[in-house]
């Protein structure tokens, strides 16, 4: 057989056929190698994947945390833990920049609230480390703690200093302890007017005034205050002040004329309180959670669980814009009080 006849094919292993007349031959198409693809869009995948992930479960533990009762479920028996520090306010707790932290009696109140109706709670025990304020934000948390004194012992833990509206919210408890060097007492209510007619008109400064009533402008600082202004502030200051020693009476468990004797404004130590019954005990925050577990029947170490203020997923998430508005509003409230009533509005105690 000659290799003429071998028959030839592109897959053959013989030469290749001629070339067609007039053209070319067209070798057989050969496919790529097979290239391996990226895969570098796993890794934007997996980040976006993680971030959902961190924030469902926030959202998650804010949402278990809000429900009645999850301490009941993750803590077991214990002492709740609550601390009264910063100036007394009506409102929420919060803190500036530039100024120092505010106690809100709303979230005091709350926190109370939850531990009275909490079964796990054997005992309240506030920390207390304030110089006092709102007289109205006091009366809120001092009216709470009588609520929960009803169903198990609230101690009171003074710091460094549990003075005015502090001692007031303090009086509620059962018992009182403190450090042989706090300060406290302090009962007395004070309302500061500045008159700075005579530096104005030194300086050549006179404000027009247009007002719907004589004491629209009481406490102005660009006069002098009548008699009539005067009276009235002074109507303002006793009924506060009365309510004031009523109510450490009723807490304190003593005759209205025994705790006027000292309710002069007068500050105290812890020791000088002690004797005048203002305090009960000589004690750090320690004792006092050993007496409050003894009184509420825990035996053993006690645990001790401090109750916060409750954020929701709005306090984090929050718009900006309603933020910024509730933070002006507060701001002109503060203003107007701090114009009025000095730094710390109408403090029972001096300032």
């Amino acid at each position: 057989m000659n290799n003429d006849d071998v028959s030839q094919t592109p897959g053959g292993s013989g030469p290749p056929p001629p070339p067609p007349p007039g053209g070319y031959y067209q070798p057989p198409f050969v496919p790529p190698p097979r290239q391996r693809g990226s895969r570098l869009w796993i890794i934007p995948v997996v980040l976006v994947g993680l971030l959902v992930l961190v924030v469902l479960m926030i959202g998650l533990g804010l949402f278990l945390a809000s429900l009645p009762g999850f301490e009941e479920l993750t803590y077991g028996r214990h002492i709740a833990l609550i601390r009264v520090d910063g100036v007394i306010t009506a409102g929420r707790s919060e803190s500036g920049l530039f100024s120092g932290p505010y106690c809100g009696s709303e979230d005091v109140v709350e926190q109370l609230e939850r531990a009275r109706k909490n079964k796990d709670v054997g005992a309240v025990v506030l920390r207390i480390n304030s110089p006092g304020g709102s007289p109205a934000g006091s009366e809120e948390v001092y009216n709470e703690i009588m609520r929960v004194r009803k169903d198990k012992p609230v101690y009171a833990s003074m710091a460094d200093v549990a003075a005015s509206g502090a001692y007031y919210i303090a009086s509620a408890s059962n018992r009182i302890y403190a450090d042989s060097s706090t300060l406290t007492g302090s009962i007395g209510v004070i309302w500061d007017v500045a008159d700075m007619s005579g530096l104005y008109k030194k300086i050549g400064f006179n404000q027009q005034v247009i007002k719907s009533g004589k004491f629209k402008d009481i406490g102005s600082p660009n006069r002098p205050l009548t008699p009539e202004e005067r009276a009235l502030l002074q109507a303002i200051v006793m009924e506060t002040y009365d309510r004031f020693v009523n109510a450490v009476a009723k807490g304190r468990d003593l005759p209205v004329s025994e705790v006027k004797k000292i309710a002069d404004g007068r500050v105290l130590t812890g020791t000088q309180a002690m004797k005048a019954k203002l305090v009960d005990s000589i004690g750090g925050m320690r004792d006092t959670i050993k007496a409050a577990a003894q009184a509420a029947g825990i035996k053993g170490e006690p645990k001790v669980v401090e109750y916060k203020r409750r954020r929701s997923i709005y306090d984090i998430f929050g718009t900006q814009t309603d933020r910024a508005v509730s933070d002006a509003e507060r701001a002109l409230g503060k203003h107007v009080i701090e114009r009025l009533l000095g730094n710390e509005g109408v403090s029972a105690g001096p300032k």
